[in-house]
């Protein structure tokens, strides 16, 4: 038979209207009565009941997270923390994908504000003014994108791009392209406008090959423009992008790092499973979405006085062996 709030009060040496407190209203119980009711839950493996508990602190223990493409192994990594970081506090998560699709995101927003306490709009593509019209009852924080004031948890994707440059330029490259991804990605214009500004500091001639979607299918599709343009090396919009370009270069029989090196950016498991492995901008991913779930819960917790409202993480350039020396250095 599963513990009863009965048993952890008994144990405890608490009343069960005290236990109660303890689980779902800590803040009213004294530090060390509340550390001895979590003592003797743990120790019974009680799990308070969430419906009840709902209907004391009108909360319904249910985050929601909202992605643009679950097939991206970007975003799993991402659903991994926040996932750890709820169920850590004793919340669950309600996931949707909009598939790339701008337009869907306000619409599930609007969805699921009714089945949750607070929202995780991981990378959006909707424009400020949408997401400015988001109903303002809704706890709302933005994960890889800045809109206004709204809370948000971002990396540095201008350092990143700083220092895949700067490692392309220590290799001899002066003729550098970079594949963009989406029009309405926030990271794409960060990337870019990073980029753009350490080609200026270090007089590299920097190329633009336009957009294309943030798949593997986008890299095959740029690769020739790529290799037509003639840059020494390419910079990718992802890694799902740069392990195409490295497709395509291969059917070409073009050999990377020799004649093309290729930097990616995200550090997904496949990026160190391809031939060469591919150097990449390592975003903190996990910890994005457990900074991501930190920040909404300190919002439902205690409002916007509970702290920042903004969350910056740093990026790191991990160098395998599709950069090397330029071919004509």
């Amino acid at each position: 038979m599963a513990p009863t709030i009965r048993d952890v009060a008994r144990a405890a040496g608490v009343s069960q209207a005290t236990v109660s407190r303890a689980l779902s209203m800590p803040d009213l119980v004294r530090a060390t009565t509340r550390a001895r009711v979590e003592a003797a839950a743990r120790e019974l493996g009680y799990r308070p009941n969430r419906a009840a508990r709902g209907l004391i602190t009108g909360r319904t223990g249910n985050l929601g997270l909202i992605v643009p493409d679950l097939s991206n192994p970007f975003f799993a990594a991402v659903v991994k923390g926040v996932q750890a970081a709820a169920r850590a506090a004793d919340h669950s998560v309600f996931i949707a994908d909009t598939d790339e699709e701008p337009g869907v995101e306000v619409d599930l927003l609007r969805a699921l504000a009714k089945q949750v306490d607070g929202l995780i709009l991981c990378s959006p593509r909707a424009p400020d003014d949408e997401l400015a019209g988001v109903d303002p009852d809704t706890t709302l924080v933005l994960m890889n994108r800045e809109a206004g004031e709204r809370p948000s948890v971002t990396v540095d994707n201008a350092d990143g791009m700083r220092q895949a440059l700067e490692h392309l330029a220590a290799l001899g490259h002066r003729r550098v392209a970079f594949v963009a991804g989406p029009r309405t990605s926030w990271s794409n214009a960060q990337r870019e406008s990073g980029l753009r500004r350490s080609a200026e500091a270090g007089a590299i001639d920097l190329v633009h090959l336009g957009h294309f979607p943030p798949q593997f299918e986008g890299g095959v599709a740029a690769a020739d423009l790529a290799v037509a343009s003639g840059a020494t090396a390419v910079i990718a919009y992802n890694d799902l992008v740069a392990l195409g370009l490295l497709s395509r270069l291969g059917v070409r029989g073009i050999p990377v790092p020799s004649a093309m090196s290729v930097v990616g950016c995200d550090d997904i498991g496949m990026s160190a499973m391809s031939h060469p492995a591919l150097t990449t901008v390592s975003v903190p991913k996990r910890a994005a979405g457990r900074a991501t779930v930190g920040l909404l819960l300190s919002l439902l917790d205690a409002g916007p006085d509970s702290g920042p409202m903004h969350r910056q993480l740093p990026t790191q350039l991990i160098v395998r062996g599709t950069t090397g020396v330029a071919p004509n250095s």
